[in-house]
């Protein structure tokens, strides 16, 4: 056994599947996790000092690569002034200044510490603003893990959503209309016959957790549309997506104005920050301006905001987002055409630094399709660029990142690796 498999034991007999979050787990694709011990640029090495190539970059946040000395000096000099105070600080008001600026749809922000938070929050809001009950969500898109969220599409075309996870009472999701994503129909459909009792929409432009699915220009504008029409409040999630596709998050791709966004990951350059906010007479109907609860003790924590603001700085440098959406084309073009001559069906693309990686001979267009991929030939190809010093998210249904630090020597030696893992590929099928 290699230390992976030893620490791996260990966990499990203290942690909960000897995880922390499933998405570390490698449930899907069989062996241990890797454990890993620090980080530097495009690069991770787990405890047996093996190095790999990142390409989960904590889930998004390390769009600058991992330790930027920029942001570990700006973590530094905040954890010299104090851990925390549970008292306002003049860094939240910087870096809700700085969201202000860069994305046009936000007049207010409240910052929280997960995405979860911001998605429950937001969800909430929208229910205290407008009165009524009902949401719809998308099948296949992830907004964290409260309750009124975990829910799976019902047996018919307009269905409430079901539990998807237990502890969750049926109680609880009923007011949860769960659509499919990308189906312009689905949705004239729901508004038409809930639409004076429907709440809000919550949607991925982006969906990054059926892999990564681009919105149709079509389903959002549509979406926009009726939210306008019947007086619905439109959540876009960029938790993901937000600073990541784009400086201005997908929302900018779209030319989508939101009533309220979520955010996360990278406002946080690494550390627990998230957020969410919108429209002034939206927003200020939450405490303590209005009725509608949501705190955190540990919100717009000082050394946590240090290091997104730094984040967020760095990123505004020109041809930033150019530089890393030309990285992330160069793999996912590169791939393709390796698969191809292996002749392995594949494909892959990419927005902004974020891709998808599709074992199927065209893009999916939302969850359905997604689960129509190879999941053999994606178990031999994650195994395979893991022997070779790749790391990938261990499941079909995670998007990847790039850094600006994905270099072309780093993209080289990726695709290098994929040579060798598209053969393993061909050779089992």
């Amino acid at each position: 056994m290699d230390t992976n498999d030893i620490l791996f034991e260990r966990a499990r007999q203290s942690i909960p599947g000897g995880v922390n979050s499933p998405v570390r787990a490698f449930g899907s694709v069989g062996g241990s996790p890797r454990f890993m011990k620090k980080a530097q640029g495009a690069y991770m090495w787990d405890e047996d000092g093996k190095r790999y190539v990142d390409y989960i970059g904590s889930w998004g946040p390390m769009i600058l690569g991992h330790n930027h000395p920029e942001v570990i000096r700006a973590v530094h000099d905040a954890v010299d002034q104090g851990l925390t105070f549970g008292c306002a600080t003049q860094r939240e008001i910087l870096i809700a200044e700085e969201i202000r600026r860069i994305i046009p749809s936000i007049e207010e922000v409240r910052l929280v510490s997960s995405g979860t938070e911001a998605g429950m929050s937001a969800i909430r809001l929208a229910r205290g603003y407008t009165g009524r009950n009902k949401i719809i969500k998308f099948e296949g898109c992830y907004h964290g893990h409260s309750d009124s969220l975990l829910v799976k599409a019902g047996s018919g075309m307009l269905t409430f959503g079901n539990p998807s996870s237990a502890g969750v009472p049926a109680s609880v999701t009923e007011h949860t209309l769960v659509l499919e994503y990308n189906n312009v129909e689905q949705l004239e459909g729901a508004f038409k016959q809930y639409g004076d009792d429907i709440a809000c929409v919550i949607v991925e432009a982006v969906a990054g957790n059926m892999n990564m699915v681009p919105g149709k220009p079509e389903f959002i504008h549509a979406m926009c549309e009726l939210c306008t029409r019947y007086g619905a409040v439109l959540i876009v999630d960029e938790v993901m997506t937000g600073f990541r596709v784009a400086l201005g998050g997908a929302q900018s791709l779209y030319g989508v104005v939101p009533d309220i966004t979520m955010f996360g990951k990278v406002i946080g350059g690494g550390m627990p920050v998230a957020a969410f906010g919108g429209r002034r007479d939206i927003m200020e109907k939450i405490a303590p301006c209005g009725p509608v609860y949501q705190a955190g003790t540990l919100s717009g924590n000082p050394v946590a905001v240090a290091c997104g603001l730094t984040t967020l700085k760095l990123i505004q440098e020109e041809g930033f987002y150019d530089r890393l959406s030309a990285q992330a084309t160069k793999l996912t073009t590169g791939l393709e055409a390796i698969a191809k001559d292996a002749g392995v069906t594949f494909c892959a693309r990419s927005v902004g630094g974020m891709f998808g990686l599709y074992f199927l001979d065209q893009y999916p267009q939302g969850f359905a399709d997604v689960m129509k991929a190879d999941a053999k030939s994606f178990n031999t190809f994650f195994h395979a660029m893991l022997d070779e010093g790749v790391y990938l998210a261990p499941s079909l249904f995670e998007a990847g990142f790039v850094s600006i630090m994905h270099t072309d020597e780093v993209i080289d030696e990726t695709l290098e690796a994929a040579r060798k893992a598209f053969a393993k590929v061909a050779a089992q099928q």
